[in-house]
């Protein structure tokens, strides 16, 4: 007769071997066959009604879990001198995790009773059950310096490399960590300051040669002035933080959400599930991480998330919006924890059109973390241990309501821009290995189109219940920007309609026709050059590009301040507790809108200067060498050319250009050789010299050799161009003759 396993034997299986869970997993384990599995099914239904076990569908899990991000308290070193510490927050029936603590040399010393924020990996062994790595001392919270070090006789000092600043710092000769004179290293404030002398510190981090990959997004971050400190009492509200329970809460923890995120994420603001209903309607749920919960207004962690407005993201580092014991701890749907969230249930029909939804604050607790790459590939055909189990109940219905909202949105026609995303990926030194273009799954897509439909939801209610809340608005193209849309239409042999109403679906159709061709890039950059950029605002002007009357921002609490605040609205509307929208929220929302879209830009020009730092220094050992592109943009003093291989936007001055005068011509975006005729305007294709790449600068500067297959005339400048000047009412005539002269250049 085949032997049982007991229930202690089937709990140790699991844990063991995570990923193979089933039912049928454990009885080919044990050996079970025949009548003995309706034994087997009696003792995994007695694990689940004791709460030992969860059930999946068709798996099943051990509810004793330690989230990845966790508060631990030191218990002491062992008789090697190994570190462990134990979970404060530890709910399980079972024995408490044992975790090793992985210390770095940066990291301070610890002691028994210390309690600290750390990371946490499962590695089960004999004497512990997971690995530790500190985030930093619960409590704690010293200041950070970025500068450069300058050695002295004992010891040295940081000078700061901010502008405008001249404070130092020194640095005992204990407190160095082995810079080297000239290093840029990171420091932090080592005890109070006396009443006399410069302040001290110690080194935690060597960055090395402040030209090197490593200093790029650090140099971005004080340039711009991107806040990465968080003040004491930021950080001890946040210490203070404890998860939430099911009190005034929708029970969720039964629906099972799945986050679908890249491979790489720290935190997890949305989750997603669709449940299928035989009349062909889909039911979307969209669980988003209930930030309001903790950061309250008008608390310090609510006037420093408004003052960051958003985290910044760079390659090799976040500047988070809200301190790491919620942005990755608390506020993050990990999975099998239980976590605060607000939900909303939105109905579909056939035809990916939204014909109700319902909010919900609740409680949830996610079956799985997936990523984007996994998804797909169990979609097309090559499912892994984890997405395997998944694929009936979860996968293929998140799919199939995708495959309704595309129709939906076919239907709506909003902005199709075809520009490829380039990632820059680097070495564990911060060297740029290589410049890959992002591929774009339909997982992606899936995502994209739920968190859309959630955010149009949000705004919906928010508006019937005439609630204050902030939009997200884009505002259509200015006039003066079509017409120079229009030139560069005609110049490739495409028609952008005048006289008319512009909408989405005019601008898709030119897209369109310009696709799988030559001038597909032009039209493309062409296009995103000529739409106004996104804002925040408390009125609504509606969101042009992805053709809706009504906008805003619900899904990312977490990273974007203008989601809270829209959070705080729903809690408001729907009575949940007394965290919602505040008076001085809604007095201040205009200043806020702008305070959050100044942010936003500033994010963004930080980002943009680090990559292009990131880029030049990439290429900065291949001076001298040919590289193709594509003409990006015309001005007087020049062009720019977008290389193919990284994305970088590189100068041709324009006196390099040769022996002849060059004519600017504004409106058509083109300079034009005097004595060769020669036209020049975006999106031709052209081959230069890669001339000089400044790593501290990001800037890039190229010898222009072809363009479209043509030889630049050689020899040396003669002075630099000139703006084409035009009779009145002569614009054009000008336009055409110019655009006919490049049209018959082309061919």
């Amino acid at each position: 007769m085949t032997r049982v396993p007991s229930k202690s034997e089937i709990l140790s299986w699991i844990s063991d071997n995570p990923t193979k869970t089933a039912k049928r997993d454990i009885a080919r384990a044990f050996g079970i066959k025949g009548a003995a599995r309706i034994e087997l099914k009696r003792l995994l239904r007695e694990l689940q009604d004791d709460g030992k076990l969860t059930k999946r569908r068709s798996s099943y899990r051990d509810t004793e879990e330690l989230p990845p991000v966790a508060v631990l308290q030191v218990v002491g070193p062992d008789e090697n001198g190994d570190l462990f510490a134990r979970p404060l927050e530890w709910k399980g029936q079972g024995a408490e995790p044992r975790i090793l603590m992985m210390l770095r040399d940066s990291d301070p010393a610890l002691g028994e009773g210390d309690r600290i924020l750390a990371r946490l990996t499962v590695d089960a062994t004999e004497d512990h059950s997971h690995t530790g790595r500190m985030i930093r001392r619960i409590g704690t919270n010293p200041r950070r310096i970025l500068g450069v070090y300058r050695a002295g006789s004992e010891g040295g000092r940081v000078m700061p490399i901010d502008k405008g600043s001249d404070k130092q710092w020194t640095v005992a000769a204990g407190a160095t960590g082995g810079a080297k004179d000239g290093e840029l290293v990171e420091a932090e404030q080592a005890g109070p300051k006396g009443r006399m002398g410069l302040p001290k510190a110690r080194i935690i981090a060597r960055l090395g040669d402040p030209t090197e990959p490593r200093a790029v997004s650090l140099i971005a971050i004080h340039q711009h002035g991107i806040p990465d400190h968080f003040p004491d009492e930021v950080i001890a509200e946040a210490d203070a933080a404890k998860p939430a329970g099911l009190k005034g809460r929708k029970d969720l923890r039964d629906l099972p959400l799945v986050t679908i995120d890249p491979s790489d994420a720290r935190d997890h603001d949305d989750a997603c599930y669709v449940e299928a209903h035989d009349d062909g309607t889909f039911t979307i749920w969209v669980a988003i991480a209930d930030v309001a919960h903790y950061v309250c207004p008008n608390s310090a962690l609510d006037r420093e998330a408004r003052k960051r407005g958003n985290s910044t993201y760079f390659p090799d580092r976040v500047v988070p919006m809200l301190p790491d014991r919620l942005s990755g701890d608390l506020c993050s749907l990990h999975e099998g924890v239980e976590r605060a969230c607000i939900a909303v249930a939105m109905k579909i029909d056939g035809s990916g059109n939204k014909i109700g939804h319902e909010f919900h604050r609740g409680l949830m607790k996610s079956v799985a973390s997936l990523n984007y790459e996994e998804v797909q590939q169990a979609v097309d055909g090559r499912p892994n241990a984890k997405t395997a189990p998944l694929m009936d109940d979860i996968i293929q219905p998140l799919y199939a309501a995708y495959a309704a909202l595309k129709k939906a949105r076919a239907a709506r026609q909003p902005l199709e821009l075809d520009l490829p995303e380039r990632q820059i990926k680097l070495n564990d030194d911060g060297k740029v290995t290589s410049v890959a273009e992002k591929e774009r799954l339909d997982a992606h897509r899936l995502i994209e189109e739920f968190m859309v439909l959630a955010n149009v939801a949000a705004a919906e209610i928010l508006i019937a219940k005439k609630s204050p809340l902030l939009f997200r608005v884009h505002e259509e193209p200015s006039p003066e920007k079509l017409d120079a849309l229009r030139e560069v239409a005609q110049a490739s042999g495409l028609v952008l309609a005048k006289g008319q109403v512009l909408k989405t679906a005019h601008l898709n159709r030119l897209l369109t026709g310009a696709a799988d061709t030559e001038n597909q890039e032009l039209i493309n950059m062409a296009t995103l050059r000529s739409m106004t950029q996104a804002y925040y605002s408390p009125d609504n002007f509606g969101h042009f590009g992805l053709a809706l009357r009504a906008y805003a921002h619900f899904t990312s609490p977490i990273r974007r301040y203008a989601d809270l605040i829209v959070h705080r609205a729903l809690i408001a509307v729907y009575g949940w507790d007394d965290d919602g929208l505040s008076p001085w929220d809604i007095e201040h929302l205009q200043a806020t809108a702008k305070q959050i879209s100044d942010t936003e830009r500033r994010s963004m020009l930080a980002e943009r200067d680090t990559t292009d730092r990131y880029l030049a220094a990439f290429l900065a050992d291949r001076v001298g060498a040919e590289l193709t592109g594509r003409i990006s943009g015309i001005a007087k003093f020049g062009l720019f050319v977008k290389l193919d291989e990284t994305g970088a936007d590189a100068m041709v001055p324009l006196r390099t250009l040769g022996n002849e005068y060059w004519g600017y011509d504004a409106d058509s975006q083109t300079l034009m050789g005097s004595d060769s005729g020669l036209v020049i305007g975006l999106g031709q294709r052209a081959t230069v010299k890669l001339a000089k790449a400044a790593p501290v600068t990001g800037g890039l500067i190229v010898e222009l050799l072809e363009v479209d297959g043509k030889t630049l005339p050689k020899g040396p400048a003669r002075g630099r161009g000139k703006p084409v000047r035009r009779r009145a009412g002569s614009a054009r005539k000008k336009a055409a003759a110019t655009a006919r002269k490049v049209k018959r250049r082309r061919k």
